[in-house]
């Protein structure tokens, strides 16, 4: 009886000392106000969201509506016009969707394929850690964007699905080395330890157990992807291998390459649009790491 309360009353106080899930996360959102740069670089994600959301609401022109070719901006068009007369900002705006698009999907499967093959490898360890680790060092060894083009290239259509679906089955090794170095210091750990001394199975420990965990990790790491996903579709479009129906920043960057010297604000308004972007998810990916207190080992 005596043994039953004093177990009893451990678990109330460990319920009583342990932080729920809101309070984790209001402590993690005021050490993020309280870094300048992290809430600055979450305005910046607001507005482009807020921008893509409601394109069609706050969008001065329809992509498809066309006047004179290459003007220069002015009061009547404010970032110009491209070579077929759109309105730049009216496509900048657009492509906003498109570049968010590429971005999210292809860390969702970046994650997809990290997390599964990380939390496999660092859970179960000998022969299965050493295959998935070696076709892991031989993708990560390979030069990325070469990779990409060459992967790409042999689709012989060119679509945004196809370049998200490239991008996304080839940028998972650095997070899948992150996720299996968590999973070996946490395979041993005593929370670990006592779920198997329960009769928790294998699966149960790693998906219920740890991977909450690492998930803050993960969390970091995808933020910081996203912008390097909207680059690689960018440089890829503007090396001829994106969708040229798709009116996505690198499209316009490449378009506007042939006019650089005669029509500058073609090229200049959506490179400066993708620097923005990327200034935001990297200002506020760093402010997260630091809220969160994660260091990341490879």
């Amino acid at each position: 009886m005596d043994s039953g309360l004093r177990a009893n009353s451990g678990k109330e106080i460990e319920e009583v000392h342990r932080p729920s899930k809101a309070t984790r996360l209001f402590v993690v959102w005021r050490k993020l106000r309280k870094s300048k740069l992290a809430v600055a670089g979450f305005g910046i994600i607001l507005f482009i969201f807020m921008l893509a959301l409601l394109a069609p609401i706050i969008a001065p022109y329809d992509t498809k509506w066309t006047g004179s070719a290459r003007r220069a901006p002015s009061m009547e068009h404010i970032f110009g016009t491209d070579n077929q007369g759109r309105d730049m900002l009216s496509l900048i705006i657009y492509g906003a969707r498109i570049s968010i698009y590429v971005g999210v999907a292809a860390v969702l499967i970046e994650v997809i394929f990290g997390v599964g093959i990380g939390m496999i490898a660092g859970y179960f360890g000998g022969l299965i850690d050493d295959v998935l680790m070696r076709i892991t060092d031989m993708v990560m060894t390979l030069p990325t964007l070469m990779l990409l083009l060459v992967a790409v290239s042999m689709f012989e259509v060119q679509s945004i699905h196809v370049i998200i679906l490239v991008m996304g089955l080839f940028g998972w090794p650095f997070l899948a080395r992150v996720v299996r170095s968590e999973y070996l210091s946490l395979r041993e750990t005593t929370f670990v330890e006592a779920a198997r001394s329960m009769g928790a199975g294998s699966w149960r420990i790693i998906v219920r157990h740890i991977l909450p965990n690492i998930l803050s990790v993960v969390i970091i790491i995808a933020t910081m992807d996203i912008p390097w996903f909207i680059f690689y579709e960018a440089t890829l479009t503007f090396l001829g291998f994106g969708d040229p129906s798709s009116p996505s920043w690198g499209v316009l960057l490449e378009r506007g390459y042939f006019y650089m010297q005669s029509a500058w604000w073609i090229i200049t308004f959506p490179g400066l649009a993708l620097l923005f972007i990327s200034l935001g998810f990297n200002l506020f990916g760093d402010g997260l790491r630091d809220a969160l207190d994660v260091k990341i080992r490879e």
